[in-house]
């Protein structure tokens, strides 16, 4: 009869029914809509403080004085609290739609790298050494550039050396291509530090050698967040 025929209850079902319609209805890749954002936030401060506050402390207390019916209450516990857990996860992935979140690339970052030349792209990266404070930049890639693409300074003065490759990102950088460059950037330039910025993977045996070597390896998942703002550690 509480579970029943409690005001409390009855706010329960009623919001719980609806949260689970929207959960089950709202396309995740469609943008919120403003009047849904209003709602979730309404189920925020709502239901899950009924739950959390009032339900499952009613259940709790039921189950301390219940004998014959205890196993069916811990039951409709745990379904109680899988279901707070869901709204506090579906409040998550509204928040998340709501707008592009701070530590996400953005979109399109690597499709318009991808479109570049080889000549477009190293401009392009020598743009971001500029902006994380680099100076002396200087785009030198072509047929005489000995391997080594852009050269410059690192804000605190320090010799940099840059390798671009713009490859198709189902390609991959391999250990005789990063031993290349080890030999044009640490014996003919003398780099202190040295990247090898690619549009694509490398292998693992490259990313070995290339650490071994003191080589630092800016893969396509590194460039795209450093090309979405996020500066390159190594040049700190």
């Amino acid at each position: 009869m509480l579970l029943r025929d409690s005001e409390v209850a009855r706010q329960v079902r009623v919001y719980l029914l609806d949260t689970e319609y929207l959960a089950r209805t709202q396309p995740v890749e469609n943008p919120v809509p403003a009047d849904l954002g209003a709602l979730d936030d309404r189920i925020d401060q709502r239901i899950t403080h009924i739950l959390g506050k009032t339900v499952v402390p009613m259940f709790n207390a039921l189950i301390e004085t219940s004998g014959e019916h205890r196993q069916e209450l811990i039951a409709l516990r745990a379904g109680v609290q899988r279901i707070e857990r869901r709204l506090h996860q579906h409040h998550t992935r509204l928040k998340r739609l709501e707008g592009v979140r701070d530590d996400r690339p953005a979109v399109g970052v690597m499709a318009a790298m991808d479109a570049m030349n080889g000549r477009t792209f190293e401009r392009h990266i020598a743009k971001l050494l500029i902006r994380d404070g680099c100076t002396n930049v200087v785009v030198q890639g072509g047929h005489a550039d000995r391997g080594v693409d852009i050269i410059g300074l690192t804000a605190d003065g320090r010799r940099l050396v840059v390798q671009c490759k713009r490859y198709a990102p189902y390609l991959n950088i391999t250990s005789p291509d990063v031993q290349k460059f080890i030999g044009s950037a640490k014996v003919l330039c003398s780099a202190e530090v040295a990247l090898y910025i690619a549009t694509c993977p490398f292998t693992p045996e490259a990313l070995d050698i290339a650490a071994e070597a003191g080589i630092t390896a800016v893969h396509r998942g590194v460039l795209e967040d450093w090309s979405a703002g996020e500066p390159l550690k190594v040049l700190a």
